[in-house]
């Protein structure tokens, strides 16, 4: 009996849909369970690791090739569920991945130039904003807008597919918090796709949700079973965000976890809760800087995981404050999205993101009283500094 047999596969499919998103997420889990060990070895065998410098959180050589176990995942699932013929956007994200894959690859191995960077992204992006799967011609009344020229729908899902590719790269700053809020996004989308009858969305985001709690294990590791996902990962997996973002837009109809009367003018509102870490991190430290009068792309400790670092709280609680904060930011905009008409919740959505700038800008105020305290007592916290596969392009 061949199981790869397209007839068998669909039969499968078809007939126990619940039992084969299970499997297709066991399966991600455990080959990216399975794959992690050999990329270490490899890595080790040819000293590919990322040094201890002085600003490194890590204290032993550590290499940043997760991502290697997340392509070789991606591509395996995108090729049997293509194999299914459920829909043909799956050639075009397979493009786009291994694109953006050999981009951060190179980044990770000699570090990429930012216009070599930026290249591979809108080329990468090209694959998904031209797929007809992914046609914006209308945001459906959102703020009274209706229909758009398509040139305009090209550039508002470019804008957005690049804006949050770098965006999910750059929370790639401690351990643990790209992939638990990959998680909480990823999750979430494959409940959206699952109620709405779109297997081949649903699948993408459980494979997602698959490979990144694999992860977990080894990046939480404090000995030489340890791994970043480095670029090669943070691109790939902020690509297929985006992608799952973007899918959200442009579907019809739009009943999130089967909820009636949910206004489609309100999907933007929806992908900005549910993205809202990755969003609000980058608009928060871009908004710092310019009022700073420094560049927007020049390194600091502004990101929100630096503010609970400097409060003392270790990358694990820091990853999942933060995965939860974002898991109720959904969850208050699925209570009102049927509560509240189109006018009042998108003040919600702005009311969450101005109440977030405020108190992490206390946090922030605390945490530089706690820092002022110690070095008048003459004894210092514990810093958890960046990755250094981060110093080189963090935002």
């Amino acid at each position: 009996m061949n199981i790869l047999d397209q007839n068998l596969v669909l039969e499968f499919f078809r007939s126990h849909y619940e039992v084969f998103l299970g499997c297709l997420f066991l399966g991600t889990f455990v080959v990216t369970f399975y794959l992690i060990p050999k990329v270490l070895w490899v890595s080790k065998e040819k000293n590919l690791t990322a040094a201890v410098v002085g600003r490194s959180s890590h204290k032993i050589e550590t290499p940043s090739f997760g991502g290697v176990a997340f392509f070789i995942t991606l591509i395996l699932v995108l090729s049997l569920i293509q194999s299914m013929r459920l829909s043909y956007v799956g050639n075009h994200l397979i493009a786009a991945i291994t694109v953006l894959f050999m981009v951060g690859l190179k980044d990770d191995l000699v570090v990429s130039t930012a216009r070599v960077k930026l290249f591979g992204q809108i080329t990468a992006t090209c694959f998904i904003i031209f797929s007809p799967e992914l046609h914006l011609s209308s945001l459906e009344g959102f703020w009274g807008i209706y229909q758009i020229p398509e040139v305009a729908g090209l550039f508002i899902k470019a804008f957005l597919v690049i804006a949050l590719i770098n965006a999910y790269n750059l929370i790639d700053g401690i351990d643990g918090l790209a992939s638990m809020v990959g998680i909480v996004i990823s999750a979430c989308f494959a409940m959206v796709f699952y109620s709405t009858n779109q297997p081949f969305y649903a699948m993408v985001s459980l494979s997602i949700t698959g490979i990144l709690s694999a992860f977990l294990r080894f990046n939480f590791s404090r000995g030489n079973r340890k791994i970043f996902m480095g670029d090669s990962g943070s691109l790939v997996i902020g690509l297929v965000l985006a992608f799952l973002g973007i899918r959200v837009l442009v579907m019809e109809p739009f009943l999130p976890l089967m909820k009636e009367g949910h206004e489609p003018a309100n999907r933007l509102l929806f992908v900005a809760c549910v993205l809202f870490i990755p969003i609000f991190d980058t608009l928060r430290v871009m908004i710092i800087r310019k009022l700073s009068g420094t560049s927007p792309f020049s390194p600091d400790r502004n990101h929100i995981h630096h503010v609970l670092l400097d409060l003392g709280f270790t990358h694990k609680k820091a990853s999942l404050s933060l995965a939860l904060f974002n898991l109720i930011v959904i969850s208050i905009y699925i209570y009102f999205s049927n509560l509240l008409p189109h006018l009042w919740l998108t003040l919600l959505v702005v009311f969450l993101y101005g109440s977030s700038f405020f108190l992490f800008y206390r946090l922030k105020i605390m945490g530089e009283r706690k820092a002022m305290t110690f070095h008048a007592s003459g004894s210092y916290p514990h810093k958890v500094k960046l990755r250094p596969e981060k110093q080189q392009n963090v935002l």
